[in-house]
Parts: structure tokens; sequence; C-alpha cells
């Protein structure tokens, strides 16, 4: 598999969009389980209107997942200035370093949109920054997620008691964190709040976080631009109010950045599970 990696990642990023077109669909014909919670998410979401309009949007998907994939062994494998050298565009990361130069800790919010494996070598060569990831099944994979992002600065920690104490010591002593918010987290790490007007068990560390610290909390998206022209990176800050469930503001904000850019989200995330042992969600939230 890190052959197959290394010979992916030769191939200029407009082949690999062309190529992951087909890809998408393949995968997508191929694995009925992952086609049907596809095609759940994205309607059950609301956000198109019509059937014509569902339908342009999941092919649109189908398509941009397969993206999603074959640009893993580029952005992984290749030289990092060349890597680098594909963001096109960024906007508000001026914002991030000034508060960063606050002193409070940062938190970054990296959901499944996008090219997200950019945003953390962006800030990575940029300023030093710890980020928490679920080890996958495959050793294989983990090795080569290893090497992919732990480039520049950056500092990896496992999603356990381990890695949360490192989280809060990084913002303790006013560094730079990252999370995927949209991560479903095990049984006691989260509550239900609502995401696209379902319960989706939500984590509640981002919350503890920032009562503890009072971190500044971006919303960090990497936008894939057509053709394989590279990438837009977005970080928009995010203000919680006092007395509402984070989590529920957290799903919020993360609503609005998938409705910007809806193709290239993960619909096929299994965003909605009951964790093992978790307790299901009040009948009356379930809509």
């Amino acid at each position: 598999m890190t052959l197959l990696f290394d010979l992916l990642a030769r191939l200029p990023l407009p082949l690999l969009y062309r190529l992951g077109g087909p890809f998408g669909w393949l995968v997508y014909w191929l694995s009925g389980r992952y086609a049907a919670r596809l095609r759940d998410n994205l309607r059950l979401a609301g956000i198109a209107h019509t059937e014509a309009a569902y339908r342009r949007m999941l092919h649109a998907n189908i398509r941009e997942t397969g993206r999603g994939v074959l640009e893993l062994p580029w952005v992984w494998r290749r030289p990092l200035p060349q890597v680098l050298d594909s963001v096109k565009a960024c906007r508000g990361w001026d914002l991030v370093e000034a508060a960063h130069a606050r002193g409070n800790g940062v938190i970054l919010l990296t959901p499944h949109l996008g090219c997200f494996e950019i945003i953390s070598l962006y800030v990575g060569v940029r300023r030093p920054m710890t980020i928490m990831y679920r080890a996958p099944r495959w050793q294989f994979l983990d090795k080569l997620m290893h090497e992919g992002r732990a480039r520049g600065q950056i500092k990896l920690v496992g999603a356990d008691l381990g890695g949360v104490r490192q989280m809060f010591k990084t913002l303790k002593q006013g560094g730079i964190i990252g999370v995927l918010p949209d991560q479903a987290p095990g049984n006691g790490e989260g509550e239900w709040a609502s995401f696209f007007g379902r319960p989706a068990y939500t984590m509640t560390l981002i919350g503890r976080l920032v009562e503890m610290r009072s971190a500044a909390v971006f919303m960090c998206v990497g936008e894939r631009l057509p053709d394989g022209a590279g990438y837009s990176l977005h970080f928009s800050p995010l203000e919680f109010a006092s007395g509402v469930s984070i989590p529920a503001q957290m799903n919020r904000a993360l609503e609005q950045a998938v409705r910007t850019l809806p193709t290239q989200y993960l619909w096929s995330y299994n965003r909605y599970k009951v964790p093992r042992g978790a307790n299901p969600p009040p009948v009356e939230e379930v809509h």
C-alpha cells in the first residue's frame, strides 16, 4: 500500500481529480451500506429543496468523495513545499495569528469538509500545532497517516485520556490545537445535539477546553478548487454564547460551513450512530 501511495503521489493533482470521479462511483456501487448512508444523510439534511437538486448534489458528492480519497497520497507523500504551493488563497489566517498572540490558546476545528488534511500542514509550517486523531484499524494506514500528517511543527496525539491531557497542556502554554468537531465521540464523551435536524452525539471536549482556557475557536475549511487547481483555505472565528450548549452551537456553525460547500462534505460518515453503551437520544428529540 505504501508503494501504491507513492505511485499515486507522482501523478499531477488534476489527473488524480479526473480519476477520482470514476473512483467515487466505483466505491458507491460496490458498497451498498456506504451508498445508502450517503443518500440518507444528504437527503435528510434538507439542503436540496427539489428532487433534481438532490440528485445533482448526490452525484457531485460521489465524485468529490472519490477525489478526496485519491488526493490523500498527493497530500501525504509529496514534498511539503509542493503541497503548500497548491494553496491558492487563504482567508482569516491573520485572525488566527492575532488570537495566538493574545496567549490564551487557539482551537482549530477541521470538519470532514473539503481537503481537511491540508489545514494542519499549512498551519504547521507557521506555528507548532497539536492534533488529536483516532488511529485507524489498519497498521499500514496508521503509519502512512503519521508520516503524512506529522510534518513541519505538527504533533499527533491519540483520542484518549493521554491525548486530552496533551491538548489541555498545549492550550495552557498558549499553543494551537486541532480537532475534528464532527467525529463521533465515545460513550461519556459527548451529548446529543441537533445536526441538520437530527440528534447527533457530539463531543463535549471543545466546551471544556474553551471554558478552562478562554481559548479562541476557529472553523477551518480546505476548499477543493475545480479541476485540481489547488485549495482555498478559510479560517472563520466562532464566538460561543454563555448559558447555551457549546456542542449545539458548534453543530450550528458546522452546518453553516457545510452549506457553503455541501458537495464536499463527507455525508457517508456515520455521524448519527449511537456509541456503544450510550443511551439513545430522547424520543422527543428525534424529528
